[in-house]
């Protein structure tokens, strides 16, 4: 076998003529509606403020809850994960509460939602109600059905659902036409959204701030160890986070 090659039309990549012929067919792609800019959840790395691609995720097992330090954070802290924290949403105007089951309890300062199955007896009468959020009075947050996400043998068999922040919710979220709200900023502090209470702490600090004012609330149930598995930035270690981004 034998090759010859030219070496007058020798060309790089990305010099500029075949730079042009690249935005070119991108332009002719967009025009004929084949390609489309949309708002997705990417795996985002809050220490490296990037996103990564799937293959540059590692996966870490946990077996049950363990302490772990987190890039960005503060290095002589720990933080805990491996653990489903049960918590209680009150039902506006009675008595009644509705607990739910998280793995992220930071999270919780973006729900928009909570889902029961649709044939779970145990949630007929709240289907429609609306909740009160602890920390964010003004937002409405009400009583959904979804057959697809929620597994009636699975915790509490009732899904808080933060669309923004969850790949399982975002899909949830687009099917039940639900609001998204980002509570990060790029850098993984809470913003203003997550609630005054909260806003500029790293998301772990919040994680145990959100814990310390619910049990003061009396609205935490208590926690369970929960195997799990952890996604990892390959080049900084730093835990990944699900985040809205064009």
């Amino acid at each position: 076998m034998g090759i010859s090659v030219d070496w007058e039309r020798f060309a790089f990549t990305m010099d500029e003529e075949r730079s042009e012929a690249v935005i070119e067919a991108f332009v002719r792609m967009f025009e004929k509606g084949l390609i489309y800019r949309d708002t997705r959840l990417v795996n985002w790395s809050s220490n490296l403020r990037t996103a990564l691609s799937d293959l540059e995720v590692e996966h870490t097992d946990l077996k049950g809850p363990t302490m772990l330090t987190v890039p960005g954070h503060d290095p002589n802290k720990q933080y805990e994960f491996g653990c489903l924290t049960e918590f209680a949403y009150k039902v506006k105007g009675s008595d009644q509460k509705i607990v739910v089951a998280t793995t992220r309890l930071e999270t919780m300062l973006g729900d928009v939602a909570v889902a029961v199955h649709p044939d779970d007896p145990r949630y007929k009468d709240l289907v429609g109600k609306e909740l009160e959020h602890p920390f964010c009075p003004e937002r409405k947050i009400v009583v959904i059905t979804d057959p697809i996400l929620v597994d009636m043998n699975f915790g509490t068999g009732a899904v808080k659902i933060t669309p923004a922040h969850d790949p399982n919710d975002y899909q949830c979220g687009k099917r039940n036409k639900l609001e998204f709200i980002n509570i990060l900023e790029e850098g993984g502090q809470i913003n203003h959204v997550g609630g005054s209470l909260f806003a500029g702490l790293m998301r772990y600090d919040a994680r145990n701030a959100v814990y310390a004012e619910l049990d003061k609330l009396g609205l935490i149930v208590g926690k369970k160890p929960n195997p799990m598995r952890l996604g990892r930035c390959s080049k900084s270690n730093d835990i990944i986070e699900p985040l809205m981004k064009p």
